[in-house]
């Protein structure tokens, strides 16, 4: 038999149980927080916003491991913003089953993103679900190509200053603007992901990535308008693998140069990539009177092109302004088994500053074969370049 103080200690113990759940405190290992629970409605008619953003943020003020749950069902969001930092150390699951529609409203959208991720240090989207930005009910209001100042459309997904992410099995389709845009991000992993959209679609890109540091794209199949991946200023240690692109605008680094005082990239590989009917391959683009920076430490190897414009290039006179020479110096970059076709008899197009000539770029094993009767050539402009193995087309 239970000694008094015994007895005593165990009422104590149910005591604070009871007490807990009636303040509505839940068990600190688990904890999930379904958007049906806070107000949502599937169905895609009514508008679900603030049931998303009240959801996001007890699982975000949660101390210890929180899912927020998102059914299947289709759910209207408006501009939607998960607000961090957060109080676990655990990272928050997003586990997304149903589908995402936009509300096809550009005057609702008052930031760069549809559904952004802010200040948040640990977090994981993944589910098997569909993102859906209806993107096609507002690219007529897209005037990018002829203003130079145009506003873009909202990105699907926007990311700054988040650390710790990962972004896997997930399907975006449509977006306004970027599907994704990455900023001042660290430690940021994705995978498993299918982006689509039209190739007529305006600037779709995939995923646009600036001044991060440490991200990782693997496995994924991108079909937009624009670029499948650009790399922007400011991006350190970007790895992209097993990428399929097409159609698009291919991978790009940039564009740089286009606004004062931008970051330097380096620290980029791409490989096992493929690029199917694409603008561009692989691309290096800078703007013509820009301001000082650099490009280097760049490795694209193990790619296939498939009927690809303009396999290889480097672009230093990129936009309208090219009264004055690219200030981006463009050094230390190696192109590595890159085989496959080309719509174009100018297989490698290396078009470098004058100011200040690309440095150190070496071509090893390309196997480019042209889709035409024209003779497949290479030009090189203020470029310094070694050749090793196969070269076809022949060095410049």
């Amino acid at each position: 038999m239970a000694s008094n103080g015994s007895t005593f200690a165990v009422l104590v113990l149910f005591s604070l149980l009871v007490s807990s759940n009636a303040a509505g405190l839940q068990p600190a290992i688990g904890t999930t927080f379904n958007v049906l629970n806070y107000g949502a409605k599937p169905g895609g008619r009514i508008e679900s916003t603030q049931a998303f953003v009240r959801a996001w943020a007890e699982a975000c003020n949660f101390p210890g491991k929180a899912r927020l749950l998102i059914p299947p069902g289709i759910y209207k969001l408006g501009e939607t913003i998960f607000q961090g930092p957060c109080k676990s150390r655990i990272p928050i699951t997003i586990l997304l089953q149903g589908t995402l529609q936009a509300v096809s409203d550009a005057s609702s959208y008052t930031g760069k993103g549809w559904i952004s991720l802010d200040e948040v240090n640990g977090v994981t989207l993944t589910g098997g679900g569909t993102i859906d930005a209806l993107g096609q009910n507002l690219w007529q209001y897209n005037d990018c190509k002829t203003n130079p100042d145009c506003v873009h459309l909202p990105a699907t997904i926007y990311m700054t200053k988040v650390t710790n992410a990962k972004i896997k099995s997930i399907k975006l389709v449509n977006s306004m603007g970027f599907h994704m845009h990455i900023t001042r991000s660290y430690l940021i992993t994705i995978h498993s992901l299918s982006i689509t959209a039209p190739a007529e679609s305006p600037n779709t890109d995939g995923m646009h990535i600036s001044q991060s540091n440490g991200v990782k794209v693997a496995r994924s199949v991108i079909k937009t308008g624009d670029d499948c991946i650009s790399i922007g200023q400011g991006s350190t240690n970007v790895t992209l693998n097993q990428i399929t692109c097409g159609p698009g605008h291919g991978i790009s680094v940039g564009s740089l140069g286009k606004r004062p005082n931008e970051g330097d990239v380096a620290g980029l590989i791409v490989s096992n990539c493929t690029l199917v009917g694409t603008t561009n391959g692989i691309r290096i683009k800078t703007y013509a009177a820009s301001d000082p920076s650099r490009a280097s430490g760049m490795l694209f190897k193990d790619i296939i092109m498939n009927n690809v414009k303009n396999p290889i290039i480097i672009d230093q006179n990129y936009g309208s302004n090219a009264q004055k020479p690219s200030q981006v110096k463009i050094s230390d970059v190696i192109y590595q088994n890159i085989r496959g076709t080309t719509l174009s008899p100018v297989a490698v197009d290396l078009s470098c500053s004058s100011t200040v000539p690309c440095q150190n770029v070496r071509l090893h094993n390309i196997n480019l074969q042209f889709i035409g009767n024209e003779k497949i050539t290479s030009t090189c402009t203020n470029a310094k370049v070694g050749y090793s193995g196969l070269q076809i087309p022949p060095p410049c």
